[in-house]
């Protein structure tokens, strides 16, 4: 019966192929439409802005499967294929040239796009984001070409790893930022301003606290009356789910694409995977959005059960890493602004190499993350999800296993 049902995943990037590879792998015999807006063979994003910048990694190093994998396995890849519009009750989704496809079960993975600032000269020439490859391509060539002067517009994960490959190139960069510290949403105070030294230990200069008024030709004014001087500028504020199908579509959506434990949205015959899906989290017991390349690499083995009709739950910690200058680093876990009473350091922050831990108001551990210190992820996910107290200083000790 599967051999005579059709599977469409509207999106191009890692989910979608991995979503298919999932579903050849559960052994799903039916035809799988896979519908990309992006001229190119679905790929990870992550390169983006660490390998591919540095000059280490080229397009094809990073693509999620060859073009012959598709033929090989009956996948329909169409890239340069931007759904309009999509008909739940028709189980239709409307394509450019004006026709519709029908689909049984439907998968949507349309990821995030650049946040973008409204302000004079926003849009100008000299002006840059990166989520594509065609981002990357550019900025790669302004690195190692055409600058000198390099501004960026938010100290976010983007922010700081363009900035990391850009002193490598030694281009000079400022970093102008709003929020008192580099990823504070993210990580806290705490290892914010470990991140906040480590560019400066860098040459970066690193103006926080700090608005952009506009931008011009010659770089930034900022709202303080003073300018930032640069060749180009990059503007990096974060991304927004691209959710418009959806809502159009009538499915529910708050900051995503909201989905249950096992991904399916409030339409039961599709699921949401990737920068989209804003999980009702079966382990944090929270609703959760991550964009961050595990989500879009692990989630569609459980978006594949359940299109299957299958059990499935995706409870994975969240997880995502970073390489910036001589710093590699993972976290895993999950610690909101209000969520966590502590940190807990384990090794020496100023010889960046250390793990840092998050606790609750009971020391139960919240999220772990490890900078240059390796083979330890696994320890760290078991102590977050045996959700026990534990005892801070001996967390903190290097002498006790962890």
């Amino acid at each position: 019966m599967t051999a005579e049902r059709h599977f469409v995943i509207v999106g191009g990037g890692l989910a979608a192929a991995k979503l298919a590879e999932a579903l050849r792998a559960n052994d799903f015999e039916g035809q799988i439409t896979v519908l990309g807006a992006e001229e190119h063979l679905p790929y990870e994003r992550p390169p983006l802005s660490k390998e591919h910048l540095l000059g280490t990694k080229k397009f094809d190093d990073f693509v999620a499967e060859p073009s012959q994998w598709y033929r090989d396995h009956r996948v329909d890849l169409r890239l340069g294929t931007e759904v309009t519009g999509l008909d739940p009750a028709a189980k239709t989704v409307s394509l450019p040239d004006g026709s519709t496809l029908g689909y049984d079960k439907l998968a949507l993975a349309t990821g995030a796009a650049p946040r973008r600032l409204d302000l004079p000269g926003a849009d100008g020439a000299n002006v840059y984001q990166l989520r594509t490859i065609e981002n990357s391509d550019a900025i790669l060539r302004l690195l190692t070409e055409q600058i000198g002067r390099l501004a960026i517009v938010g100290a976010g994960w983007i922010g700081l790893e363009v900035a990391a490959a850009a002193r490598s190139a030694g281009v000079e960069v400022t970093i102008v930022e709003a929020a008192p510290l580099p990823l504070l949403g993210a990580l806290g105070p705490e290892m914010g301003a470990f991140f906040a030294q480590l560019h400066r230990d860098h040459g970066v200069d690193l103006r926080l606290e700090t608005g952009v008024e506009a931008i011009d030709a010659t770089g930034l004014r900022l709202a303080d009356g003073s300018a930032v001087a640069a060749d180009a500028v990059l503007v990096a504020v974060g991304a927004t789910p691209n959710v418009e199908l959806a809502r159009a579509a009538g499915l529910a959506v708050e900051n995503g694409v909201l989905v249950d434990a096992g991904l399916t949205t409030s339409d039961p015959d599709i699921v949401a995977v990737g920068d989209i899906a804003a999980q009702d989290h079966p382990r944090l017991h929270r609703r959760i959005r991550v964009e961050h390349w595990a989500n879009a690499l692990n989630q569609p083995a459980v978006a594949a059960r359940t299109m299957l009709g299958k059990s499935a739950e995706y409870d994975r910690l969240p997880y995502f890493f970073t390489d910036q200058y001589d710093v590699g680093m993972e976290y895993t876990g999950y610690a909101g602004a209000g969520d966590y009473e502590r940190v807990v350091v384990r090794g020496v922050v100023d010889e960046r190499e250390f793990v840092a831990f998050w606790l609750d108001a009971d020391d139960r551990i919240l999220a772990g993350m490890n900078v240059n210190v390796w083979d330890v992820t696994d320890r760290i996910k078991e102590l977050i999800t045996a959700g026990e107290p534990v005892d801070a200083d001996r967390l903190g000790d290097t002498s006790i296993p962890l």
